[in-house]
């Protein structure tokens, strides 16, 4: 069996498994959604199409919750999702020395992904832990008063 194949039928199962386990209803819909995010790394059209078709939801409905929340995607990210906050006490706290820092280690901009799929940089408005800013999320983990000299060793936790 192709790998998409495979892929494909793998979503389908998990909508199922998770339908059934959760509910049909409405409600259900975000955490239905991030348990998908969190398996796969995303939210595909199939999974949409699935859920739709399992929870009688319409897909256009799915996609807007899917699109809306910034804790899911509907395009694949890399392994390690890094959030870094773009809020002004951060940025006043040396924010922008320690952006410039990560995109320079990383070669990637702002919602990039890497081309070996490790990493993904994101930018958020606020994390809200504004007293250790400059701060930034990757995948679970939180950094606060992170300095520019901090980012490679940080990094490197996760190689």
């Amino acid at each position: 069996m192709p790998v998409e194949a495979k892929k494909e039928q793998d979503v389908r199962l998990l909508v199922r498994t998770l339908v059934k386990e959760q509910g049909r209803e409405k409600a259900e819909l975000i955490p239905i959604l991030h348990e998908i995010n969190g398996e796969f790394g995303y939210i595909s059209d199939d999974a949409i199409q699935e859920l739709s078709q399992q929870m009688n939801i319409p897909t256009s409905h799915i996609y807007s919750v899917a699109t809306f929340y910034r804790m899911l995607s509907t395009e694949p990210r890399g392994r390690h999702v890094i959030q870094f906050c773009e809020s002004a006490p951060c940025h006043v706290a040396g924010g922008r020395q320690v952006w410039q820092k990560l995109q320079k280690e990383l070669g990637l901009s702002k919602g990039e992904t890497s081309a070996d799929d490790k990493w993904t940089l994101l930018t958020t408005s606020c994390l809200g832990v504004c007293g250790v800013g400059p701060v930034m999320i990757i995948d679970n983990d939180i950094y606060g008063n992170v300095t520019p000299d901090q980012v490679p060793n940080i990094l490197e936790n996760y190689k």
